[in-house]
C-alpha cells in the first residue's frame, strides 16, 4: 500500500482536536497503521498510540514520535480548533514514513511510530510514560516544522535544543478596603506591581539563555472605589538548561514572596507546568545529520530555540538515546499564529529524512 503524504495531511488538517480529546485523530491514525500491517497499541496515555514493526532480529528499538493535538482559539466569541503548530504535518510525515518502511522492511531491531496527545498542554508525553503501555525502546527521535526565521524550505538541522519552560500561577492576597481609607487595607494590586518588578529583577547565569516575565494580571476588584484583596498573575519562565531553569524558578518564588510581603500581602504560588530542556545525544545527532545530508545534500548545524517541547520528558524518564530534527518549511507568519501556513513540499522532505534515519539505524 502506498499513499500521498499530502493527502494524509489534508485529512488530518480537517480534524483538529485538542489535548486528550483526540478520538477522530487517533482512530484515523490507528486504522491507517492497521491497514499498513503494523501491530497497534491503542490508549497509551488516554488516546496515544504506537505502531510497531518487528524485524524478528535483535537490534535497536527505535521510536519516532509525532504529536497529534491542535490549538484552540477564541474567534468571534466562539472556540475554534486549528492546527497552527504543524502537528498534523508531524503525523502525516510519520504515516508517510511508516508506509515506506513497511514496504521496504527493516533488517534488525524494531521500529515504533509513537503518536502522542496533549503536547500543547505539556502533559502528553508523561501520560504515555506513566500509562505502563508504552513499549521499551533504546532510541527516539522527533521532528518539527520551523518557521521562516529559523529554516527555509529545503533546509533541516539534526539537533534542535529546546529550552525548558515553567508556567507559574500566582494568587496574591491582600486586605480589601474602601478607596477613601486605603490605610485600612493591603492592596493586592500594589503587591502585584511589586511582584512584577521583582520578577524582572531576578538574575541568573547570563551565559545561559533564560527569561522570566509576567504574562497576565487579573484583579478581582468590582468597583472603582474598592481596593481589591486578590490578584491573579501568570508568569512564564524559560531556561536553556534544566539547571538554570530550576534556579530561576526558586529565585522567582523568593522574589515574589519577599516583594508582596514587604507591604503585608501574601502569595500562593503554583507550578502549572514544567517542561524539561533538551538533553540530546551526540551519536543520534550525527545519525540525523547523515540522514539529512542523504536527502538534501547539506545539513544545517544544530541550533538553540527558546521554545519548548514535552518530547524531552522521554529522555528525562527513560533510558534512551535521542535527538530532535528541525525541518524548514517556509512557515509563516509563525508557529501558533491562527493563520499559520507552510509549503507542503516540506512533508515529502520530512518523510524522506525520517525514512533515511530509520534505514541507517535498522537497515
Amino acid at each position: 500500500m502506498s499513499f500521498s503524504v499530502v493527502e494524509i495531511y489534508n485529512q488530518l488538517h480537517k480534524m483538529p482536536e485538542t489535548g486528550f480529546e483526540l478520538s477522530k485523530t487517533s482512530r484515523f491514525i490507528s486504522d491507517t497503521l492497521t491497514e499498513l500491517g503494523y501491530e497497534v497499541i491503542d490508549n497509551v496515555g488516554q488516546c496515544g498510540l504506537v505502531g510497531i514493526l518487528d524485524s524478528g532480529v535483535p537490534g535497536p528499538v527505535l521510536g519516532f514520535r509525532a504529536d497529534m493535538d491542535a490549538l484552540a482559539y477564541e474567534i468571534d466569541g466562539k472556540t475554534v480548533n486549528r492546527h497552527t503548530c504543524g502537528h498534523d504535518a508531524n503525523c502525516a510525515i510519520a504515516l508517510g514514513a511508516a508506509c515506506i518502511i513497511k514496504e521496504r522492511g527493516i533488517s534488525k531491531g524494531k521500529m515504533m511510530f509513537i503518536f502522542q496527545p496533549a503536547e500543547e498542554k505539556g502533559t502528553g508525553a508523561m501520560a504515555m510514560i506513566q500509562s505502563g503501555r508504552l513499549p521499551a525502546m533504546t532510541e527516539l527521535f522527533g521532528m518539527h516544522l520551523r518557521d521562516y526565521t529559523e529554516l527555509s524550505l529545503g533546509e533541516a538541522l539534526p539537533g534542535l535544543n529546546h529550552s525548558g519552560a515553567c508556567m507559574m500561577r500566582v494568587v496574591i492576597h491582600g486586605v480589601s478596603s474602601h478607596g477613601a481609607r486605603p490605610h485600612l487595607g493591603v492592596s493586592a494590586v500594589d503587591a502585584a506591581m511589586l511582584a512584577g518588578m521583582a520578577v524582572n529583577a531576578v538574575r541568573v547565569d547570563p551565559t545561559v539563555a533564560h527569561s522570566a516575565k509576567v504574562t497576565g494580571i487579573r484583579s478581582h476588584g468590582t468597583a472603582f472605589n474598592i481596593i481589591p484583596d486578590t490578584v491573579d498573575m501568570n508568569i512564564d519562565l524559560r531556561g536553556q538548561t534544566n539547571e538554570v531553569l530550576d534556579t530561576l524558578i526558586e529565585r522567582v518564588k523568593t522574589a515574589i514572596e519577599g516583594a508582596v510581603g514587604s507591604i503585608g500581602a501574601t502569595a500562593e504560588i503554583d507550578i502549572l507546568g514544567h517542561i524539561y530542556a533538551a538533553n540530546l545525544d551526540q551519536p543520534m545527532v550525527e545519525e540525523a545529520a547523515a540522514a539529512i545530508e542523504s536527502v538534501l545534500g547539506v545539513c544545517q548545524p544544530p541550533a538553540v530555540t527558546p521554545g519548548s517541547d514535552d518530547f524531552h520528558f522521554f529522555k528525562r524518564h527513560l533510558d534512551i538515546q535521542n535527538t530532535f530534527i528541525g525541518l524548514g518549511a517556509d512557515l509563516k507568519p509563525g508557529l501558533h499564529h491562527p493563520e499559520m501556513t507552510f509549503d507542503l513540499k516540506a512533508l515529502e522532505i520530512g518523510r524522506d529524512i525520517v525514512v533515511a534515519f530509520i534505514q541507517r539505524r535498522l537497515g
